[in-house]
């Protein structure tokens, strides 16, 4: 698969307004670890391989277990989440996956026990902003740089090899 554009290049603007969200998100004073859980988990569900990629290498940087990271699109049957990173990735499928209706009164009440009310709007602006993300990688087909990705545009018989 080609990507299809560049969207710095494209409209610089647009890519600067991005990068301010962003920059407001990351300095929210939400912990890092858990924006990075929520931007790897709405990544997941929007299928976006470029923000997969970035978020799961950002949060193993970030000192992130494989673990965690491994069972993240199976947080809810894994027991080494807080209940605040719980309350986070509920929040973050109920905003990413609108479709499926608004977000419940329950789960409301759950997010407003974890988080403050400046905390709960920061982190559903960081959900807004990783699904703007996930969008834009997905409309213009921004791909991430993997060996399999690589070794596909190698001569086959240098895949051959392994």
């Amino acid at each position: 698969m080609q990507g299809r554009l560049d969207v710095e290049t494209a409209s610089p603007a647009a890519y600067a307004a991005m990068l301010a969200l962003t920059g407001f998100a990351v300095g929210s004073g939400l912990e890092a670890s858990l924006l990075e859980l929520v931007m790897t988990c709405a990544s997941q569900l929007n299928r976006s391989a470029y923000c997969v990629k970035t978020h799961t290498a950002d949060a193993r940087a970030a000192g992130e277990s494989e673990e965690r990271l491994y069972l993240l699109n199976a947080w809810r049957e894994a027991p080494i989440y807080s209940a605040r990173e719980r309350a986070a990735l509920a929040w973050t499928e109920a905003l990413t996956e609108l479709r499926q209706g608004h977000v419940p009164d329950p789960l409301y009440d759950e997010a407003r026990r974890e988080f403050s009310e400046a905390e709960l709007v920061n982190l559903t602006v960081a959900v807004g902003m990783i699904n703007a993300w996930n969008r834009l990688a997905i409309a213009f087909r921004a791909m991430p740089e993997t060996e399999g990705a690589c070794r596909e545009a190698e001569p086959p018989a240098l895949r051959a090899r392994g």
